[in-house]
């Protein structure tokens, strides 16, 4: 038996939530770079791309980021962008010590972006790594023993649950 932090209704107004903060946070932004870690961090990053076109004319750029998220030495990105100047949300599912989402930066490290966020659906409050999420779902304290897992099917978030 799973036990759910997180079900598909209240994951659907979590992100909406975040959608919201991150259209506050950059109100004079004229886009907004997005990008996605794998697999379940593109999932979120292309509903938030959905929630953010529902509720305002703001234009976005959809990449993703891929890496070995035990080993991330080696991280690409789906295609190239000019990054200077850019506000890139850098977003995924579950931030446990903070190790892939610091990784996950690297490629944007050769530019000069405005600024760089980062979105997470659900954080965990013990981090290894100092990257603090700016948008987050659901904050949670776990021991170092337990593992948080968000379902994605398709291109929804089904929820998230505790093992």
């Amino acid at each position: 038996m799973k036990n759910y932090i997180l079900t598909e209704q209240v994951a659907e107004k979590k992100l909406r939530r975040m959608a919201y903060e991150i259209l506050e946070n950059n109100h004079e932004e004229q886009q907004l770079i997005l990008a996605g870690i794998r697999e379940s961090g593109s999932v979120i990053a292309r509903n938030i791309q959905r929630l953010l076109h529902e509720i305002a004319a703001v234009q976005t750029e959809l990449i993703m980021i891929t890496l070995d998220k035990t080993y991330p030495e080696e991280v690409s990105l789906s295609r190239p962008l000019p990054f200077d100047d850019k506000v890139i949300i850098v977003i995924d599912d579950v931030a446990s010590s903070g190790k892939t989402l610091l990784y996950s930066m690297k490629p944007f490290l050769n530019f000069h972006p405005r600024k760089i966020e980062v979105l997470v659906l659900v954080e965990r409050t013990h981090k290894a790594f100092p990257v603090e999420p700016d948008y987050v779902g659901l904050s949670l304290a776990t021991t170092l023993q337990e593992h948080i897992y968000v379902e994605v099917e398709g291109e929804k978030v089904k929820g998230a649950y505790l093992e």
